[in-house]
């Protein structure tokens, strides 16, 4: 196990590779942030999103939950959600679940965790939502692959129908929503086909999105659970 020790030196010989690397980048990091993207992830710690997405510090703002749930009434995404939208405008909010998620297995499974089971419920009730697409797959490591696909999907369109997404595109701000899901086992990013970029799109992405997974329900996916 590493020690607060060998992290404080880590953090030193971080800092100053970087310094080495590019003299000014600290000062060119302390006087601004202008990411383009807001992520919505999971809080596992296997997910990075600057890593995954090949970005430096500055570059991508970040919200982290279990499971990568976005719902209205979680005051703290919805405030991420309007300094991103609002403040620092943002033009792409990128939703992003992974296969081998944890909260999903338990909402899948019906394990209880304790009280994120509380917080879990919300993805169990996208699995009730798509059950005959979900119960028609036989083998459970497919079945969880499904479900995380399908909770990303459900999770963008509540960031679309949010009023502060509603709100930009109703003023006309250049904004897409984007719902992806991660693989542990290489590494590399799925489309979901949930790429919304005004709020008539929604409906009709979102079909496509759902419509996509079906005739993939019983094929093999690399998963890990």
């Amino acid at each position: 196990m590493t020690t607060l020790d060998e992290l404080l030196r880590n953090n030193r010989e971080w800092a100053e590779q970087v310094r080495r690397d590019d003299p000014g980048f600290f000062k060119r990091l302390s006087q601004q942030q202008a990411p383009k993207y807001l992520w919505i992830g999971c809080s596992d710690s296997r997910v990075p999103a600057n890593q995954i997405l090949g970005l430096a510090p500055g570059e991508v703002f970040v919200h982290r939950n279990i499971a990568n749930v976005m719902v209205h009434t979680d005051l703290n995404c919805l405030s991420v959600i309007q300094f991103a939208v609002d403040v620092l405008k943002v033009e792409h909010i990128l939703l992003v679940g992974h296969y081998g998620c944890g909260g999903v297995h338990a909402a899948l499974t019906g394990k209880r965790v304790g009280l994120a089971d509380n917080w879990i419920r919300h993805v169990g009730d996208v699995a009730l939502k798509h059950a005959p697409l979900l119960e028609g797959i036989d083998l459970e490591s497919l079945r969880h692959a499904r479900l995380c696909e399908l909770n990303a999907i459900e999770q963008a369109a509540n960031v679309c129908l949010t009023t502060i997404v509603q709100d930009a595109w109703a003023r006309g701000q250049a904004l897409s929503v984007h719902g992806w899901v991660y693989s542990l086992l290489d590494g590399r990013v799925r489309e979901l086909g949930m790429d919304v970029n005004a709020a008539e799109e929604l409906v009709p992405a979102y079909e496509l999105a759902i419509s996509r997974l079906r005739p993939r329900a019983d094929a093999t996916e690399n998963t890990n659970t």
